[in-house]
């Protein structure tokens, strides 16, 4: 039997951690979620997740900074990744920024926390492709 992706979830806002886990294991992946990026790596290197929803701003090691250390890392240098923002601007411009932003750290793209939550299912499956 195949088994379903693992999601990783970082933000440092538990009631967010536990409504996308709630949505994703719904939507039949597996999750675990870690609430800032130094957890994050710590928690990638030991279950090799198929996909990290990584949120950008957190204290102790922000998501950007998060992704610069796990690409540098041979072992999960190839995870993919997903930036999670609040900075949900729905002009044009801005989310060819935010998508730019992405593409510059390597990563799959950017969710909005604020999208959604039914979107959520769609827009993983794509970022696992």
């Amino acid at each position: 039997m195949e088994q379903k992706p693992l999601i990783l979830v970082v933000d440092d806002e538990e009631s967010f951690r536990e409504i996308f886990s709630m949505k994703l294991v719904a939507d039949g992946f597996r999750v675990e979620t870690a609430e800032n990026g130094e957890t994050a790596l710590m928690k990638a290197k030991e279950i090799k997740p198929d996909l990290i929803l990584m949120d950008v701003r957190m204290p102790v090691m922000d998501g950007p900074t998060a992704v610069l250390k796990l690409r540098d890392d041979p072992e999960i240098k190839d995870i993919r990744v997903a930036f999670l923002t609040s900075l949900g601007d729905p002009r044009q411009e801005m989310q060819e920024m935010n998508g730019k932003f992405a593409q510059d750290f390597g990563v799959q793209g950017y969710l909005r926390k604020t999208d959604d939550l039914d979107l959520l299912k769609e827009r993983v499956k794509a970022f696992l492709q």
